[in-house]
Formats: structure tokens, C-alpha cells, sequence
């Protein structure tokens, strides 16, 4: 099997948070890999945890939406790949 990059494990908290919406997390199951990690390390990569909560708050209502990626985010920066 090819490496994708992808680096980063869910949190259990940001699970938890992605099942709290229905549409959220029907979205999350329906996005690749590489996409799931974009948006792990880029709720996780925040250095505050005020930082963190707002991202994924972020998070939950862009994937309810139908958003894939994090908008303006460059890419995991971990990825090897």
C-alpha cells in the first residue's frame, strides 16, 4: 500500500466533537485520508486551546456544510508525501 503522509491520529475529543453533528460527521466518513489529516493537524497545530476549540468549531460547521479541506490552510505540514 502507497504512504499517503498521513501522520496525525484523531483525538478522542475532536471525535467527540465531529459526533455531536450528524451532517459533520457523515462528512468526515465521506472525505479521504489526506483530508482528515488536514484537518486534525490544522485543528491540533494550535498553539492556544482558546485557538483550538474555535477551529473546530470551524471544523464541525464547514464539514456540516459540505467542506472538504480547511479553507486557507496549506497543507499538512508533517505530510512526507
Amino acid at each position: 500500500m502507497k504512504d499517503l503522509g498521513t501522520l496525525h491520529r484523531n483525538p478522542p475529543y475532536v471525535l467527540k466533537a465531529l459526533r455531536s453533528s450528524q451532517a459533520a460527521f457523515a462528512a468526515w466518513n465521506d472525505i479521504t485520508p489526506l483530508a482528515r489529516n488536514e484537518w486534525i493537524c490544522w485543528i491540533t497545530s494550535a498553539v492556544k486551546e482558546e485557538t483550538r476549540d474555535r477551529r473546530l468549531r470551524i471544523a464541525i460547521e464547514n464539514l456540516a456544510q459540505g467542506k472538504r479541506r480547511p479553507c486557507c490552510f496549506a497543507g499538512c505540514q508533517h505530510r512526507t508525501t
